[in-house]
């Protein structure tokens, strides 16, 4: 039996991909370590929690003692390191505890994978960490690594370590870079969930600048297949990009969203620009197409109209999140402006 410890998996793309593992690859124990911090949500595991290859442990991947005793204890082959701090926004706000989470606990991850010598470390990564592209051209695994915010600094400097780990001791190792997710369970600080939430209520919808800011889509279920394929088929020390091949305006999203729902263009509202605003993001997937077969199971717009419905199905999900805290923090990112 595989025995993976998948960190962060209570977050968004970490519980899509527990619910992936447990669902699809019944020989494949899964302990998911996760400090369920504002964004980790156990709701998020409905339904799996119970499951009896899935162990759930609350904690800080920074806390070398405790991920020691849980790779030891559970005699753990692999790491899928999911666990982040990931909203570009907030690390405009807070940027040190980026460093903490993304980097620190990162490294500490690292020291005991080494340690122990695991058969696999899969670092999840962005496109980010490359910058911000022009008109024409992608980013592909050999674009040099160029991060515009202190996310995507941070996330940079994590690849840089395990690299180095891979390199100076030879630890085996596999980064994955993608591009924008979007699916069920994702929390509204982002922008299509935000977006369908605000429409539903009937609430502006706050856009960027002149809103022609462009992203490549991924559809979050296509991405936990991706890291699948990694994990358990690419050669140790190799990097792989991650696309959906969907490259869109965020006015092309939101539009497509206003459409789906019925309601009208009215609602958008342009705000004052974010600071250092890559202008677009454009992923080569080829190469993880060619070596290991992978390819996107639904089009944008098949994958659009399958998140759209799954929060209709799951208002009370949305109204539990949409509370609190984070209602403190949306007036903050957009009130004033």
């Amino acid at each position: 039996m595989r025995r993976i410890l998948v960190t962060g998996g209570a977050g968004f793309i970490g519980s899509n991909f527990v619910r992936m593992v447990l669902s699809e690859h019944a020989d494949c124990l899964v302990v998911n370590v996760d400090d369920l911090t504002y964004a980790g949500n156990l709701e998020n595991l409905e339904g799996f929690m119970d499951n009896a290859n899935h162990k759930f442990v609350k904690g800080d991947i920074c806390d070398a003692a405790l991920m020691e005793k849980v790779i030891g204890d559970n005699e753990i082959d692999s790491i899928v390191n999911f666990a982040a701090e990931s909203h570009v926004d907030r690390s405009l706000v807070d940027p040190g505890i980026f460093i903490e989470t993304n980097v620190s606990g990162t490294l500490t991850l690292l020291k005991i994978a080494l340690e122990k010598d695991l058969d696999k470390f899969v670092q999840i990564s962005t496109d980010e960490v490359y910058g911000s592209l022009g008109a024409d051209g992608m980013f592909t695994e050999q674009t040099p690594i160029s991060p515009n915010s202190p996310y995507s600094a941070s996330k940079a400097a994590a690849d840089h370590l395990v690299k180095a780990f891979g390199h100076s001791w030879g630890l085996k190792y596999n980064i994955t870079r993608c591009s924008n997710n979007y699916g069920e369970y994702q929390f509204p600080e982002k922008m299509i969930p935000l977006m369908i939430n605000n429409a539903l209520n009937d609430k502006e919808l706050p856009i960027y600048g002149d809103g022609l800011y462009v992203r490549d889509w991924l559809y979050v279920y296509d991405h936990c297949t991706a890291v699948w394929k990694v994990l358990t088929e690419a050669p140790a020390g190799e990097t792989y990009n991650i696309g959906g091949n969907n490259e869109k305006t965020n006015l092309d999203v939101v539009g497509s969203i206003l459409d789906r729902l019925g309601k009208s263009k009215d609602l958008i509202r342009h705000v004052t620009d974010r600071p250092g605003h890559d202008r677009r993001y454009a992923i080569d997937s080829s190469r993880i197409m060619t070596e290991l077969g992978w390819a996107p199971s639904v089009t944008f717009e098949v994958g659009l109209d399958k998140t759209i419905d799954w929060y209709l199905a799951n208002k009370k999900w949305l109204d539990n999140i949409v509370s609190g805290q984070y209602q403190a923090y949306y007036d903050q990112m957009y009130g004033n402006r």
